[in-house]
């Protein structure tokens, strides 16, 4: 009982104690984050797979996104990533995430061209589809209407899946060579790694394509399995070891000019998440892209440094030929491609559309890269 002639305090109820209020702001905080009442105590985890080797940086954005997701949540999201291979073959992570057997997934949608050619349109790829770098490909993406495509993607494949660029792996390097290669005609016949919708386009060159993961190159390299191969380029193909095996590396090419990459969950499984866990998944994949793609630039000069200087490697570049063959036998599928695959056709003129604003709008305001790379740091002979 309170003693007589005391009445209690009375509060308003907007007003409370900083001790109370900071507690309460806490909360609130919490419960954004999905954490707050019986599931506080509980963390939500996600199993997905790369398609890549542990010791890829490819892999490394997985692990990116992963740690970011963990921070921003405070813990009580998390990505549990697992290495090409751990539960489904490295190509079969569509498939994988589509049945459960896994919860997502890190890859690139070229390796899906088997059940649409669509899906190579979603990895900017080939040539930069139209001449679209990186940054114009989610320009595509979040004002042009490519997010919504992408969304009917997956319906058009017929499986359950949302996805987010994660990082962009390119541009690439045309690949190693057990031996110079001087002109077109010196690819006849050539049995090279390739993947995707490359694969297509250097078989209608004369190529002998080969499709392997790319922890297998190098042991194909090494019992002459193959000639040539096709990889990342830069510190890729020095964690691979390509470098110790073939001595001719070329390089630019145009089959990855501007690839992008991504993280994609089944759609049931992301969709059972909180609004506020979506939103950090699509925040986390963004930052990964901005700070993969800073961090990789450092990382291939210095690896190709490396290959120079202690290795031996002959950086080379690509006869003009072969890259301007590759644009044109792209043009040659993708018009055949859009005659009879509706909704290729309806994606490609999206991208055809918005890349004939972007891409000559940044020719004429952009500076060449090599008139200031020559001017401070002219090219060795």
């Amino acid at each position: 009982m309170r003693p007589a002639g005391r009445n209690r305090e009375k509060r308003h109820p907007m007003t409370r104690s900083p001790k109370r209020a900071g507690a309460a702001a806490i909360a609130a905080a919490v419960g954004l984050l999905g954490l707050a009442g019986p599931a506080a105590a509980q963390t939500k985890t996600l199993k997905i797979q790369s398609s890549f080797p542990a010791t890829s940086t490819a892999h490394d954005a997985g692990k990116m996104f992963a740690d970011r997701v963990d921070k921003l949540t405070g813990g009580a999201l998390k990505i549990e990533l697992h290495p090409g291979g751990t539960f489904v073959p490295p190509f079969e992570v569509l498939d994988g995430a589509n049945k459960k057997v896994i919860d997502g997934a890190v890859s690139i949608d070229y390796y899906w061209v088997g059940k649409n050619k669509a899906a190579t349109l979603f990895s900017n790829t080939p040539a930069g589809i139209v001449g679209m770098d990186h940054f114009d490909f989610l320009g595509w993406m979040q004002e042009g209407g490519g997010d919504a495509l992408y969304d009917e993607l997956w319906k058009e494949m017929k499986v359950s899946i949302k996805a987010f660029p994660l990082y962009a792996p390119s541009p690439q390097a045309l690949g190693w060579f057990r031996k110079p290669i001087e002109s077109l005609a010196q690819f006849k016949g050539i049995k090279c790694r390739q993947t995707g919708i490359s694969a297509e386009i250097y078989a209608k060159m004369g190529m002998a394509v080969v499709n392997m993961p790319g922890g297998e190159i190098a042991p194909a390299a090494e019992r002459g399995a193959i000639d040539c191969a096709e990889w990342v380029g830069g510190v890729e193909d020095v964690r691979l070891g390509l470098h110790l095996i073939w001595k001719n590396h070329y390089t630019p090419g145009m089959h990855e000019s501007g690839s992008i990459a991504n993280v994609f969950f089944n759609k049931e499984i992301f969709d059972a998440l909180t609004p506020q866990q979506k939103e950090v998944i699509k925040s986390a994949a963004t930052e990964t892209f901005v700070k993969w793609g800073v961090w990789i630039q450092k990382l291939n000069a210095e690896a190709i440094d490396e290959m120079q200087t202690k290795h031996g490697v002959k950086i080379l570049p690509t006869p003009a030929e072969i890259n301007v063959e590759f644009m044109k036998t792209w043009d040659e599928i993708a018009k055949a491609e859009s005659e009879k695959n509706p909704f290729f056709k309806k994606v490609y003129e999206s991208q055809k559309a918005y890349a004939a604003k972007v891409v000559p709008a940044k020719r004429f305001m952009f500076p060449p890269y090599t008139l200031g790379a020559d001017h401070y740091f002219p090219p060795k002979k």
